[in-house]
C-alpha cells in the first residue's frame, strides 16, 4: 500500500475519535440524560461527584486506548516499518491543516499534550523536527535498556484481520501514546466535569426547590427565579436566585477538597450586598456550597464575618439543609424542610424527572 496515501489519523476508529473532544452540552447527549440525571440525584443526596464521574472517565479513557491499539495494529499491518516511521509521518501530518481531534491524536503519538506543545516545543513549528529526532534517539536507547533489564519481548497481535509484531519498540511507542492520552483526557475531564456539574447540580437543586431558571436580560421576574454564572461589577457568581422582590442570594459552588475551601471564601467575600435588578434594589445573601469542610478549616468562622452561609455537599440530603438556611435568611418556605430521609430522596428523584438538563447548561 502506498504510504503517502495513508494518513495516520485515518487508522483511528471513529468510535475512539468521537470520544476525544466534546463540550459539556454534548456530554449529556453522548452519555445520556438518564445517567446524568442519576448522577445529579446521587450528588444531591450527599455522594461525591468526583467518585461518580470516575466511571465515566474510566470508560472514555479505556475506549480511546482500545482505538489507539487498533491504530497501531492497522498501521503495522499496512505500512512497512510503521513504528519507526511514526514520528516522521506524524510530523508531516502536523504540518497540514488538521482538525482538533486529529491534532490531539498526532500529538499523543509523539508523547505530547497541548501543554507539552506550549512548554516543550514552545508553540514553535520549527522545533518539531528537532523534537522528532530526539524522540527517535531516546526511544532506541530506552528499548535497549528494556531488553537488557527485562529480556526480549516477542509475539503477535491479531485484530480484526490485521496483524502486528509485538516487541519492545512497538509496545513502548503504544504505551507512550496511551499514557499521554490518559493524562490529557483525565485533565480535560476534571475541568469539564467540574464546570458542567457545578451548573447542573446547582441549577438542579434550585429547580427542585421550586425556583425557575430565567434569562435575566429578558425576564425581570423576581419571584422564585434564578440564573447561572452572572457577572457583577466585582466578580462572577455561580448563580443568582431571587426569592421575592427585594430578597435574593448569590451562590458560589465548588467541588474542591476540604483543605481548599478558604479559597472559595476569599472569592465570595467580594460579593456585593445589594443588587439592582428590574426597578428595585435587592438584599443579596451569600451562600457557599462546598464538598466538605476539614476539621481544622477556618471557613465556618471566617464566613460569619461576611454573613455568609456554608452548605456541605457531603451531608446527606443537603438540599434540605440549603432550604432551611434559605428559610432563616430569606423567609423561604418549602415542603422539603419537614421531610424525612427516604422521603427527601424520593422527592428529589421524582422532581428531577422534569428538570431540563440541556436548558441548565445553555
Amino acid at each position: 500500500m502506498n504510504v503517502r496515501k495513508i494518513k495516520v489519523t485515518d487508522l483511528m476508529p471513529q468510535t475512539g475519535k468521537d470520544l476525544i473532544s466534546y463540550s459539556g452540552k454534548q456530554v449529556i447527549e453522548k452519555i445520556g440524560p438518564d445517567i446524568i440525571r442519576d448522577l445529579i440525584v446521587s450528588t444531591l443526596c450527599g455522594q461525591n461527584i468526583r467518585n461518580l464521574t470516575e466511571d465515566l472517565t474510566r470508560r472514555r479513557v479505556a475506549i480511546i486506548n482500545g482505538a489507539l491499539l487498533t491504530l497501531f495494529v492497522k498501521g503495522c499491518n499496512n505500512i512497512d516499518d510503521f513504528i519507526n516511521k511514526i514520528p516522521y509521518l506524524v510530523g508531516e501530518e502536523l504540518k497540514q491543516k488538521t482538525t482538533k481531534v486529529d491534532r490531539d491524536i498526532l500529538l499523543w503519538l509523539l508523547g505530547l499534550t497541548g501543554k507539552g506543545v506550549q512548554n516543550i516545543l514552545r508553540s514553535k513549528p520549527e522545533v518539531l523536527e528537532e523534537y522528532v529526532e530526539k524522540l527517535q534517539s531516546a526511544r532506541q536507547k530506552i528499548e535497549k535498556e528494556c531488553v537488557h533489564g527485562f529480556g526480549d519481548l516477542s509475539g503477535t497481535i491479531k485484530l480484526d484481520g490485521s496483524t502486528a509484531a509485538l516487541n519492545w519498540r512497538t509496545m513502548l511507542a503504544l504505551l507512550s501514546a496511551i499514557g499521554t492520552q490518559t493524562l490529557a483526557i483525565r485533565g480535560a475531564e476534571k475541568s469539564m466535569y467540574g464546570k458542567l456539574f457545578e451548573r447542573l447540580v446547582l441549577g438542579s437543586c434550585l429547580s427542585v426547590l421550586g425556583f425557575r431558571k430565567v434569562d435575566p436580560n429578558k425576564d425581570k421576574s423576581c419571584d422564585k427565579v434564578f440564573w447561572l454564572s452572572s457577572r457583577g461589577s466585582k466578580r462572577e457568581s455561580d448563580a443568582t436566585a431571587l426569592y421575592k422582590p427585594g430578597k435574593g442570594v448569590r451562590f458560589d459552588i465548588g467541588f474542591i477538597g476540604h483543605g481548599n475551601t478558604e479559597i472559595s471564601l476569599d472569592k465570595v467575600s467580594r460579593f456585593e450586598r445589594e443588587m439592582d435588578f428590574g426597578r428595585q434594589k435587592h438584599f443579596m445573601a451569600t451562600f457557599i456550597i462546598v464538598d466538605r469542610i476539614g476539621d481544622r478549616s477556618r471557613i465556618a468562622e471566617l464566613a460569619k464575618k461576611i454573613d455568609g452561609t456554608i452548605i456541605q455537599m457531603s451531608m446527606a440530603y443537603w438540599p434540605q439543609v440549603l432550604s432551611k438556611q434559605l428559610g432563616e435568611v430569606l423567609g423561604f418556605k418549602h415542603p422539603i424542610q419537614k421531610m424525612k430521609g427516604r422521603e427527601i430522596e424520593s422527592f428529589i428523584k421524582s422532581t428531577m424527572q422534569s428538570v431540563d438538563l440541556q436548558f441548565l447548561v445553555e
